[in-house]
């Protein structure tokens, strides 16, 4: 059986968990979240705690055990947290700046590159070498944050370019000149 999809999950106070025919919709004080999941696996919702069951020990069944179930935990953890990512920006002159809702991005380009945020994601430009996507939907956060770090992938030489904060660039040595 799966370790993870066997583990309840513990509903936090002020937080609704509803079941209908396969969709799950969770609401908290960020917002609602709700989702399609297949219908095969079955969510019941507890007092206090969601538990996730399996029909059977098919490979597809036990699959899909324990994505569900961290599926749930995820809106669970959006709707009462939400998510963050913090992106830095490294290189001479490489700066952000907040136009309203876009994020105005110079990265070495011969122009300014233009973001905008997705349904449900916050962008926020604390300073200008530091980028900050907040949301409910951890997928959506991690789509925003992927999709502004793809504008100017780290090199490995100089280390130049949109990192996640946490992200550590594996530097490679240069040429000798010998």
């Amino acid at each position: 059986m799966s370790r993870i999809g066997r583990k309840p999950i513990a509903i936090p106070n002020g937080v609704e968990v509803n079941v209908n025919d396969g969709e799950v919709s969770v609401k908290g004080p960020k917002g609602t979240l709700s989702r399609k999941l297949t219908s095969e696996i079955k969510v019941n919702v507890g007092e206090n705690e969601v538990v996730v069951e399996r029909p059977s020990d098919y490979r597809k069944h036990r699959a899909m055990h324990g994505t569900v179930r961290s599926l749930v935990a995820n809106m669970i953890e959006g709707v009462t947290n939400g998510y963050t990512k913090t992106l830095e920006l490294s290189g001479v002159g490489y700066r952000a700046q907040k136009k309203g809702e876009k994020v105005v991005l110079n990265v070495g380009y011969s122009h300014p590159v233009e973001v905008d945020p997705i349904d449900g994601v916050e962008l926020d430009v604390p300073s200008q070498t530091q980028i900050v996507v907040k949301g409910i939907d951890k997928e959506r956060v991690g789509a925003q944050a992927a999709k502004i770090r793809s504008v100017r992938e780290p090199e490995p030489y100089k280390g130049k370019g949109i990192k996640y904060a946490d992200e550590r660039i594996r530097r490679k040595e240069g040429k000798t000149g010998k």
